[in-house]
């Protein structure tokens, strides 16, 4: 008896033949409620000899999800699809969710089903997390909105559309969420107290919770929001603790237009990162920062002019798009992680000191002080890891200097491995040259790190992480 074969474009009835699909399960990161998603795709192949035919498409519920398949959108359009032997079709999906009611993601789901003309059914699963969002925007017409003095709190995230400026007081309860739309920025010309926790910690970030590809999240893109800005024409006072500010074009940047009246800037156990211009830019201004991380900008992580800055138990690393992907919109310039100038010939003059702190990243000098007279420049430097030449100024002791032999890492990971899915780890590798090099006299009112970990040790650890031995 001869055997017929069966050519690619032939339907076949064969009950047992079935499609396959790129994945089961088709899963989306979180979304905003009143607001459409990002399309995801997947594939449906026909990896039989034989065609296959497709007498039905449909949605188990059919609320949330939008689904696109082969050019067409109606799903009620779809009969009598056929997918020849070998071939494959694009599926598309969207999804967009009601309001929740909810102060936490609620999961949506639905199951989208495929009969076949041979009798089988088959499905792919369609998940999503909608959240309920506060949403402040301008009115129509206008680019920002105003507001005399604002808190946000912390049982829903808040959506931020273009330019939110705050005449007064402005407050951030601890555990609050800040989502920035592209081109957003909040000015605060008011007093700021932003105090989160450990367990709690306050973040700041661009609204894109999709992903630029598997392993990369739209979030370790920076450049998606502007920035937060602190104007001061008086004496304000600006608390930050526990803060997590991350991949805008500004982290925070902070100047008093009275110079005679500088604002007081406070910061404490907070993270400032990956932004493509300055991480914290200090003008006129008079700023305390400890247990502080600022990390990858493409132009000074730290930038201070003018006013007395502390900065004690901090890392400063600059490694932005330091990574074989690249997924930032602008390049690394050519400038240092900090950049001390004190050049003005008008007060107030600058005086900027690090203790027990790091100053490294990848290019040869991270250490700018920009002085007159080098032998009369204020600033103390006690107790820090420096990746720059040895500093000439009198107030520079027992600091540990990078050097070009060195060959220990500082950090866990100083480069992206975006297809191990390996992000940047800025706490202290286990030979870490800024291990035991602190001022233990200087840590004594810093007992635990960034994290918590105990500085009680003979000599603690340079940085705002301690290596937990």
């Amino acid at each position: 008896m001869a055997m017929v074969s069966c050519a690619e474009y032939n339907v076949s009835d064969d009950p047992s033949l079935r499609l396959s699909f790129s994945q089961d399960t088709l899963s989306f990161d979180t979304v905003f409620t009143e607001q459409g998603s990002a399309t995801l795709q997947m594939k449906i192949y026909n990896s039989n000899p034989c065609a296959l035919l497709i007498d039905r498409i449909w949605l188990e519920e059919g609320k949330a999800f939008r689904v696109n398949i082969d050019g067409e959108p109606q799903l009620d359009k779809l009969t009598r699809l056929q997918i020849n032997g070998g071939d494959s079709l694009y599926v598309f999906v969207r999804v967009e969710i009601d309001p929740t009611n909810e102060n936490n993601p609620v999961l949506v789901s639905d199951n989208l089903f495929f009969h076949l003309a041979n009798n089988a059914t088959q499905q792919v699963r369609l998940e999503a997390y909608g959240q309920d969002v506060v949403r402040v925007r301008p009115p129509v017409g206008e680019t920002r909105t105003q507001m005399r003095s604002f808190t946000f709190r912390a049982e829903k995230p808040y959506l931020i559309y273009d330019t939110l400026l705050i005449g007064g007081m402005t407050r951030i309860e601890a555990g609050t969420t800040i989502y920035m739309h592209n081109g957003a920025c909040i000015y605060a010309l008011g007093d700021v107290i932003a105090e989160g926790s450990l367990d709690q910690p306050i973040t700041i970030r661009g609204d894109r919770l999709d992903r630029l590809f598997d392993s990369v999240p739209y979030a370790y893109a920076g450049g998606s929001w502007n920035g937060i800005y602190l104007q001061a024409n008086s004496v304000h006072n600006y608390s930050f603790s526990y803060v997590d500010i991350l991949s805008g074009n500004v982290g925070l940047y902070c100047i008093g237009t009275n110079t005679s009246a500088l604002p007081q800037l406070k910061m404490d156990g907070c993270r400032i990162h990956n932004h493509t211009q300055y991480g914290l830019a200090l003008i006129n201004t008079n700023a305390k920062v400890t247990n502080t991380e600022i990390s990858n900008c493409a132009s000074y992580c730290v930038y201070c002019a003018g006013g007395n800055h502390e900065f004690i138990h901090s890392t400063i690393a600059s490694y932005f798009n330091y990574t074989s992907v690249r997924i930032q919109s602008v390049a690394k310039e050519d400038a240092a992680a900090v950049f001390i100038d004190n050049l003005s010939k008008t007060p107030p003059m600058t005086n900027t000191s690090f203790y027990n702190s790091i100053i490294t990243g990848y290019l040869s000098n991270q250490l700018v002080v920009a002085t007159p007279f080098d032998q009369y420049y204020p600033g103390v430097f006690l107790g820090n890891y420096l990746k720059t030449d040895t500093l000439r100024i009198p107030n520079a002791n027992q600091n540990t200097y990078w050097q070009k032999t060195d060959t220990a890492k500082v950090f866990v990971n100083d480069f992206f491995k975006y297809k191990e899915y390996v992000y940047y780890d800025f706490r202290l590798d286990s030979l870490s040259p800024a291990i035991g090099i602190a001022d233990s006299i200087t840590a004594l009112p810093y007992p635990t790190d960034r994290l918590n970990v105990s500085r009680a040790l003979v000599r603690p650890d340079a940085g705002c992480y301690q290596h937990p031995w």
